[in-house]
C-alpha cells in the first residue's frame, strides 16, 4: 500500500484524489511514516484536567515493528488512539508520512485510518455466526469492492496467516490463536501502511501467544508493513525490533532489541488446534 505524501496534504483534506495509473497519494519516502512533535493529550479542564501525553517526540520508520510498553495509566493507549486517528492530540503535531493529522477533520481522518491502517484487538472482536473468510472481507464490504474482489482477498489473506482451509470455520470451531490469526487477517487485507495492535496476546495462552508474534515477525519481514504494538508482557516485546517505554505520558525509554531469526508462518491444518 503506498502512502500519502505531504505534497498531497491539499487532496487529503478534499477527500482522498486518486492519480491517474497508481494508488492514491503515493509517498516521497522523504519524511518518517509517523512523526510526533511535543503531543500532549488533557482530558478535563481546570483542577481537573488529567495529562494522559505530555509533550511526547517519536519518530517511527515506514517498516519498523516497534513494541509500547509501560504501567497502567502511563499513556501508551492513549498514544495509541491518536496514531490510529481515534482521538487528535490536545496540543503539538501529528505527521503521517508527513501529512498534518492534527488538522483533518473528522472525516478525513476516518478516511485515512480506513485507507491506512488496520487494527488487531486482544478480544479477536469477530462476528461469532460468520465464517472467517466473511470475518475477513468484512471491511471489503464497507469499502463497497465486489463479492468476487473480496472472496479472492479474503481467501488469499487466511492464506498468507496460515490459514488456508479453515475459510468457512466460524470461531466457535478455532482455537483462541486461530481467531486471532482471522482478526489479523481482516486487519491486513486492504494492504494497509500500518498495523496497530493493542495487546495482541492478550487472551492467549503461552504457546498460541508465541505463534501470534511469530506471524507478526514473519509479515512485518515479508510485507514490510510497519507494526506497532502495545504489550504488558516483556517476552511479547522481545519479538519487536524496538521497545518503547511509556511512564506518566512520557517516553523514558526507546530501545532496540537483538535480531531474532524467523521461523516462517507454520499452516493450521482443519482438525488440528
Amino acid at each position: 500500500m503506498g502512502l500519502p505524501s505531504a505534497e498531497a496534504g491539499a487532496a487529503v483534506a478534499g477527500g482522498w484524489t486518486q492519480r491517474a495509473g497508481g494508488d492514491p497519494l503515493a509517498t516521497s519516502g522523504a519524511s518518517p511514516m509517523i512523526r510526533l512533535r511535543g503531543v500532549t493529550r488533557v482530558y478535563g479542564q481546570g483542577q481537573a484536567a488529567l495529562y494522559a501525553l505530555s509533550g511526547v517526540d517519536l519518530d517511527v520508520e515506514q517498516g519498523e515493528f516497534a513494541a509500547v510498553m509501560g504501567p497502567s495509566g502511563s499513556g501508551k493507549s492513549t498514544v495509541m488512539n491518536i496514531l490510529g486517528c481515534l482521538d487528535t492530540p490536545t496540543a503539538g503535531e501529528y505527521l503521517f508520512s508527513g501529512i498534518h493529522v492534527e488538522h483533518l477533520s473528522r472525516d478525513q481522518r476516518a478516511r485515512l485510518r480506513r485507507k491506512y491502517i488496520g487494527f488487531v484487538f486482544q478480544g479477536f472482536n469477530l462476528l461469532a455466526r460468520t465464517s472467517a473468510q466473511e470475518n475477513v472481507e468484512l471491511p471489503l464490504v464497507y469499502r463497497g469492492e465486489s463479492a468476487a474482489q473480496r472472496h479472492r482477498a479474503a481467501r488469499e489473506t487466511l492464506a498468507l496467516v496460515g490459514l488456508a482451509g479453515w475459510e468457512h470455520h466460524t470461531p466457535a470451531e478455532l482455537s483462541g490463536g486461530q481467531q486471532q490469526r482471522v482478526a489479523i487477517a481482516r486487519a491486513m487485507v486492504t494492504s494497509p501502511a500500518l498495523l496497530l495492535a493493542d495487546e495482541p496476546t492478550g487472551n492467549l495462552d503461552t504457546a498460541r501467544s508465541r505463534e501470534v508474534m511469530e506471524l507478526l515477525v514473519q509479515l512485518n519481514a515479508r510485507s514490510g508493513i510497519t507494526i506497532i504494538m502495545v504489550t504488558h508482557d516483556p517476552n511479547m516485546a522481545a519479538y519487536a525490533r524496538r521497545v518503547i517505554q511509556f511512564v506518566d505520558g512520557r517516553i523514558r525509554g526507546d530501545l532496540r532489541n537483538p535480531p531474532r531469526d524467523g521461523a516462517g508462518i507454520a499452516p493450521s491444518r482443519p482438525g488440528t488446534a
